[in-house]
């Protein structure tokens, strides 16, 4: 099998498209702890999937409208303070992925894919689910480079960021629906259950190696592009499913990088 085979280059270019997009993102899920966040948004999207089934409209499309509605729902949640918002993301989490099954299995016509929504089908990217990944990486990039230095203070010290002016809840909201829509435009690559993996485990990776946060997103997504072309390499040699080894390559490369922070630290 070539190289250039259409479907291959399609992968691989969705591929190291999103590790660009998303390196800035998982920066900022990983120096603010919003992992959880992040996983209940993407476990959520299976309901865009039945969304989009019923009424006939795109996939990636129907996904970003429903994590666009339940990043405002968590931001909504995460305002009481009569319980602890983890404990709302542990109940918003399952409910969402309980309610994605039901939903997906009571839609009517041909049987529902749901192990490739789920850990999604790297190699049956279109040619418009790279359109979706161009548009809307450049959109999140953009937005992210506008809105990186209130990012960043929110991320270093959040009480003094707000004491000094940076508007706390607008920035953490224009953060959310972006996340929203990284998820929604990576769904295809790996699925609901491991795009918060795609976002974190790069970064997990890269952040013991650097000192800046300039540095730790450039890293980041260098680990990023290398696991994917490393993932759809072990795929395509063991016949595995192609988002899962992408991220099983990731894994990988974060458990040598703690290793060796934590090496360097007893001596």
């Amino acid at each position: 099998m070539g190289v250039l085979e259409p479907f291959l280059l399609r992968a691989l270019v969705a591929g190291l498209g999103l590790a660009v997009v998303a390196a800035p993102l998982g920066c900022f899920v990983v120096w603010q702890r919003m992992a959880y966040f992040g996983e209940t948004t993407a476990q959520a999207s299976l309901l865009g999937v039945a969304l989009a089934l019923a009424l006939q409209l795109d996939l990636t499309l129907g996904v970003l409208v429903v994590a666009v509605m339940v990043a405002f729902l968590l931001i909504w949640f995460g305002r009481q303070e009569v319980v602890a918002l983890d404990s709302v993301l542990g109940l918003l989490h399952h409910a969402a992925l309980a309610a994605g099954v039901i939903a997906t299995s009571m839609i009517k016509g041909p049987p529902v894919d749901l192990m490739g929504f789920l850990f999604g089908d790297v190699f049956a990217v279109t040619v418009w689910d790279l359109v979706w990944i161009l548009v809307g990486g450049v959109v999140v990039l953009s937005l992210v480079a506008w809105l990186w230095q209130p990012l960043l203070r929110l991320a270093v010290h959040e009480e003094l960021a707000a004491a000094e002016g940076v508007g706390r809840e607008r920035v953490r909201l224009a953060f959310t629906l972006l996340l929203a829509v990284t998820i929604a435009v990576a769904m295809k690559i790996v699925g609901i259950l491991l795009v918060m993996a795609f976002l974190v485990v790069p970064a997990v990776a890269a952040r013991p190696l650097t000192g800046s946060p300039e540095r730790m997103v450039v890293l980041t997504a260098l680990i990023a592009a290398a696991s994917v072309v490393a993932g759809l390499w072990l795929s395509l040699s063991v016949d595995s499913p192609g988002g899962p080894s992408i991220v099983l390559v990731m894994a990988l490369v974060a458990g040598l990088s703690l290793t060796a922070a934590g090496l360097k630290q007893r001596h």
